[in-house]
Parts: C-alpha cells; sequence; structure tokens
C-alpha cells in the first residue's frame, strides 16, 4: 500500500456550462455570487489537465458571500461532449448544497431570475439535520443547486 497524502481541503467545484453569459447571470443574479474573474485557455495545456480534446474553453470564477468559489468552463466543442442528466436521480447527477437564511427567499429569487425549482422545500424528517428545509433548483444546463435552510433555534 503507497504512503498518499489526503486532500487538503476544497479549493473550487467546476461546471461546464453551453453558455458562459447565461450561467454567469444565472450564478451572480439569481445565487448572489460575486463574478472575480474571466478567462480563456487551450491547446495543450487543456489536454493534458483534463483529457478533453478541445481547442478553447473560456472560464470564470464566482465567489460566494462566504469565499467559496465556482469554476464555470464554457468548452470551445459545447454540447458534442454531452450534457448533464436533467434528473437529479439520473446516475452521475451532482448538486452543490448551498447554506440559505429562507428557503423560499432563496426559491423566488431563482424564479424571479427566470430558472426553476425542481421540488417543493421539505423539512429533513429525521437525522442530525432534523428539520432543516431542503429544495432542489435547477439552473443553466440543468445544473442542480438544493437549498438549506436549518431549523430555528
Amino acid at each position: 500500500m503507497t504512503n498518499t497524502t489526503p486532500p487538503g481541503g476544497v479549493d473550487h467545484v467546476g461546471f461546464a456550462v453551453s453558455s458562459l453569459d447565461e450561467s454567469i447571470q444565472f450564478w451572480t443574479q439569481a445565487l448572489g455570487f460575486e463574478l472575480q474573474r474571466q478567462s480563456e485557455m487551450g491547446g495543450d495545456f487543456l489536454h493534458q489537465v483534463t483529457g478533453v480534446d478541445d481547442p478553447n474553453v473560456r472560464t470564470a470564477i464566482l465567489v460566494a458571500p462566504n469565499g467559496f468559489m465556482v469554476e464555470l468552463l464554457q468548452y470551445s466543442g459545447g454540447r458534442k461532449h454531452g450534457a448533464a442528466p436533467e434528473s437529479a436521480g439520473a446516475v452521475g447527477a451532482a448538486h452543490l448544497a448551498l447554506n440559505v437564511e429562507d428557503v423560499h427567499a432563496a426559491i423566488a429569487r431563482v424564479e424571479a431570475a427566470g430558472w426553476r425549482t425542481k421540488g417543493s422545500p421539505q423539512p429533513i424528517p429525521g437525522g442530525p439535520r432534523k428539520g432543516t428545509l431542503a429544495a432542489y433548483v435547477s439552473g443553466p444546463d440543468h445544473i442542480t443547486i438544493e437549498f438549506m435552510q436549518p431549523p430555528s433555534r
């Protein structure tokens, strides 16, 4: 068995998107993230790091109020690489859970920005998060965000 060092923490999460501009709008207007920077990269570097045969990618780094970073990537090959499943229950589907003070206000903000909820807020029935209200919303390219509102103490 090899001696490996475990990861030191999460640096960021990344999502491939079909439209960087539309996705930036969702993350800033609907979710309250701040656009930190945009850039482009490509060529052999991109292939060596990602294994994706694509000549170019446009990226944006967005930051949540607590400092958590999200990277959005618009590959020049677009949808030829495939798309995320629409169903949150599909194998390989992923979601990002965000803590919110008011799940209903968070959903209203998403809907006002033109996106939709996947379900309705429900309290977690048991366990260490009992009473936490949880709800899924869908952004561009079927990226799923879960809002979690801790119970009032």
